[in-house]
């Protein structure tokens, strides 16, 4: 039987984990094609979005790692959260193929509202399991949540 730490980091590790394979995707195009886009005054340096999302992804895996340690509590609120968790962070990858892979600011700023939906449902359902988690969910929804409108910025400035 698995612990609450070894719960934590096994989760913690994959969110990083997928946040470097679908960061490839950004790493390739941050250089070359996003450099040639309209940008709005408020778009961040490049420099700050690695640590911002390498801190949201060890804070989305902490809550998720609490929320699977109450897995003999409450079984079936626990499996249903923990399937919007993952269903989130691959829409969360899905991102980053269509923003940066795809170079779609259109595709992924209409994929970014349904992933901003799933991370809010996430963090509805982790508040109810246990509410640190749901704590640790918050700068995420805040971070989408500006995301979206840098997304929807890009867009439109270079439509």
């Amino acid at each position: 039987m698995m612990n609450k730490i070894t719960r934590i980091l096994v989760v913690v590790v994959t969110c990083l984990a997928i946040g470097y394979f679908s960061g490839m995707e950004t790493r390739s195009a941050i250089t070359t094609w996003y450099t040639t886009l309209v940008k709005p005054s408020f778009n961040p340096p490049n420099w700050i979005f690695a640590p911002v999302w390498s801190m949201l992804y060890i804070m989305m895996g902490v809550a998720a790692g609490l929320v699977w340690n109450r897995i003999d509590h409450e079984k079936e609120a626990i499996k249903n959260a923990l399937i919007f968790f993952a269903v989130q962070l691959g829409l969360n990858a899905l991102w980053s193929y269509l923003f940066f892979g795809l170079k779609n600011p259109l595709l992924a700023g209409l994929e970014i509202i349904i992933l901003w939906l799933m991370i809010y449902e996430t963090y509805t359902k982790f508040t109810k399991i246990n509410s640190i988690a749901g704590y640790l969910f918050i700068p995420y929804l805040l971070w989408v949540s500006f995301a979206m409108v840098l997304n929807g910025s890009i867009w439109w400035l270079n439509r």
